[in-house]
């Protein structure tokens, strides 16, 4: 997990837009999509850069996680998943074979 504490999911893309991470990725089947250029990326070609969780003191719905993950081609964005029961079992197998950069100090 990334030093920075963001209060929202929106706050969150917001500064990591700002910080390069501009576009959005999906799942579509076994792969990855860039959704405004169309790349396509296989677990191996993808790093987690960092990832912020989100537990939403009130509501489960606002259970959230966000990755900041960059493809060895340079590509870098965001994708937003749910956290605990509401999350996408298929995207969370697919994350399983996503390698995680470690911290560093910033």
């Amino acid at each position: 997990m990334s030093i920075h504490a963001y209060r929202t999911v929106a706050e969150a893309v917001r500064a990591l837009e700002q910080r390069g991470f501009t576009a959005n990725f999906e799942l579509i089947g076994k792969t990855f999509r860039a959704v405004e250029s169309g790349k396509t990326f296989a677990p191996g070609d993808l790093t987690i850069v960092e990832h912020h969780r989100f537990e939403g003191a009130s509501d489960p719905e606002e259970l959230a996680v966000v990755y900041a993950i960059q493809a060895k081609d340079g590509t870098r964005g965001t994708l937003v998943d749910a956290y605990g029961v509401y999350a996408n079992p298929d995207l969370s197998a697919f994350l399983k074979d996503v390698s995680i950069q470690e911290d560093r100090a910033a």
